[in-house]
């Protein structure tokens, strides 16, 4: 059993004292009947919830889209750098979470943030063939032999294989990146392997998720039903 304040925080509806007065106001339906008692206790998996009419459609789990800015780290704690948990805004924060995979700290873009270890391993799991298309801004131009030694597997000097990658010429030093693993700078060693050097990284798309073009850099928000299972369509 759950306190209804505490549930509805818990799916991105607002604030605790928000969601108090919204109940108050009696537009918080539980099977069918008003609940104007924010600390009334329900069992949100046999219960039916509505909000302002609208039924809730509840979810163990958490599931955050971070338009991620430059200048934070992926982790749940820093000793010297904000975290990507750090730039959440309060009504998104709960305990358990954390980044479903890494950007390097001068990375942008598409980040997930969730509490469902699960999910976050199939994404990260290079059997599951989640591809991440990133939008990389070089300080030369890639040609077509880039495209095929990406397309063929780079090998890093220290010996290290990367499985093979996609390679599109955006412009004449700009182009998208997709990979299915996510080595340590992966990116960047790949086109330094080809002699190029990454000025601007960011990713765009996580296997048929892509970031929302609407959510301003540094912003979140919690993802709808059908984007958690977009991740793995479209591979």
């Amino acid at each position: 059993m759950e306190r209804l304040d505490k549930l509805l925080v818990s799916q991105g509806l607002g604030s605790r004292k928000e969601v108090q007065k919204l109940v108050r106001s009696g537009e918080v339906c539980v099977d069918g009947a008003a609940v104007r008692k924010p600390d009334s206790k329900l069992d949100p998996e046999l219960s039916e919830i509505t909000v302002s009419g609208k039924r809730l459609e509840y979810s163990r789990f958490v599931y955050i889209m971070l338009n991620k800015p430059s200048g934070v780290v992926c982790a749940t704690e820093d000793k010297a750098d904000r975290t990507v948990l750090d730039i959440l805004p309060p009504q998104l924060r709960r305990p358990g979470l954390f980044p479903a995979g890494r950007l390097d700290k001068d990375t942008e873009g598409l980040l997930i943030i969730t509490d469902d270890g699960d999910y976050a391993h199939k994404i990260l799991s290079p059997k599951s063939h989640v591809y991440k298309r990133y939008y990389a801004e070089l300080d030369g131009e890639p040609t077509g032999e880039t495209a095929r030694r990406f397309s063929e597997g780079i090998i890093f000097s220290d010996g290290t294989e990367c499985l093979p990658a996609r390679l599109e010429i955006a412009g004449k030093t700009s182009a998208y990146v997709e990979i299915c693993e996510g080595k340590f700078h992966q990116v960047k060693k790949m086109f330094l392997s080809c002699g190029l050097k990454v000025t601007y990284l960011k990713r765009v798309r996580v296997g048929g998720l892509s970031l929302d073009v609407n959510l301003p850099i540094g912003q979140a928000r919690m993802m709808e039903k059908n984007e958690k299972n977009a991740v793995f369509i479209g591979n």
